[in-house]
């Protein structure tokens, strides 16, 4: 497993990070605690040193089982956890402040609870779930970042952006406020390139690539009569025609696999690790299996100039969230 610098952070963390939102069930169905476990387990065996979760992943439910699997190989590595919106809304509505969604109480009390569901006495990395540059100014929540990081209870904070919307922080990365941005970018996603990547690089600020696989699209496993369970939210995203067109578009990516690349799967996460800016990817993964699958595309070369050229041909601006 390669590793990469996360930022100012300066922490080498594993280029293929584990994304924990589908082992926390709710929205992503029913997954196994068992199978969920063992998936932390082995991915911890090949070299994956970063987890992502939040506390809205089960209300705690994926922070407990990333404790459960550390305490059965008997080591840590650095984990992200996120702090959830009081507001709960998703995105927030315009005019929302950040007193609102993030007041200071909100912001210690939740992590503390995570602080409880890991069994730590301190996150590597609190997050704030949604964010907007107009909070930037309001003075409450940036007093309660402070205040965790003296008391050693965070070390770093950063945000994850919303859904497709990679300029939303870009005044937030220029204050320095923020050690790390989560956003989302794969071969559909192609625009924190634009603005935010350079400007992230600038300021020496950990990049964390969600969503690489389009919510399962780039799996290269979906096909037009693909079923999902009933109020999942794979069936929420994929609704209507929007199955049938990401399956059309994925199979114009298959004339790419060649030489040691050889599913859609590991072309998407090729992809997201040849940007510089990428500190590590978060695919999501809930099965041992998924794990071995996901690792095995930091072995061998980055891609190259030509099919990366060839990839931008694939971008495909949609917001599939609404």
């Amino acid at each position: 497993m390669e590793c990469r610098r996360l930022g100012r952070t300066d922490v080498q963390v594993a280029e293929i990070g584990f994304g924990a939102w589908g082992i926390g069930k709710g929205w992503w169905g029913k997954a196994d605690d068992t199978l969920s476990v063992r998936a932390l387990v082995r991915a911890l065996e090949l070299g994956v040193s970063f987890i992502d979760t939040a506390y809205a992943y089960g209300d705690g439910h994926s922070e407990r089982l990333i404790a459960k699997a550390f305490k059965e190989v008997r080591h840590r590595v650095f984990v992200a956890t996120k702090v959830p919106p009081k507001s709960a809304d998703w995105p927030p509505k315009p005019g929302t402040t950040a007193r609102q969604a993030f007041p200071a109480d909100w912001i210690i009390t939740h992590t503390e609870q995570s602080l409880q569901h890991l069994q730590a006495e301190r996150l590597d990395l609190q997050q704030f779930h949604i964010w907007r540059d107009e909070w930037l100014g309001e003075p409450e929540w940036q007093e309660a970042v402070h205040r965790l990081k003296r008391q050693g209870k965070v070390q770093f904070f950063g945000v994850s952006i919303m859904d497709h919307q990679p300029g939303s922080a870009l005044e937030l990365v220029k204050s320095g406020l923020v050690d790390t941005i989560q956003v989302i970018y794969n071969i559909f996603d192609q625009s924190p390139e634009e603005a935010l990547f350079p400007l992230c690089r600038a300021q020496d600020v950990g990049v964390i690539a969600r969503v690489p696989f389009d919510e399962g699209g780039l799996t290269g496993r979906l096909s037009p009569d693909t079923t999902f369970p009933r109020d999942s939210f794979q069936g929420f995203y994929f609704r209507e025609g929007r199955l049938q067109e990401t399956c059309e578009r994925v199979d114009r990516l298959k004339p790419l696999l060649e030489g040691e690349i050889k599913t859609v799967a590991q072309l998407a996460l090729k992809f997201c690790l040849s940007h510089p800016a990428v500190s590590t990817v978060i695919p999501g993964m809930r099965r041992p299996e998924h794990v071995e699958a996901n690792c095995s595309a930091s072995d061998g070369e980055p891609l190259g100039s030509e099919p990366l050229a060839a990839l931008r041909a694939h971008a495909w601006p949609r917001n599939f969230y609404q």
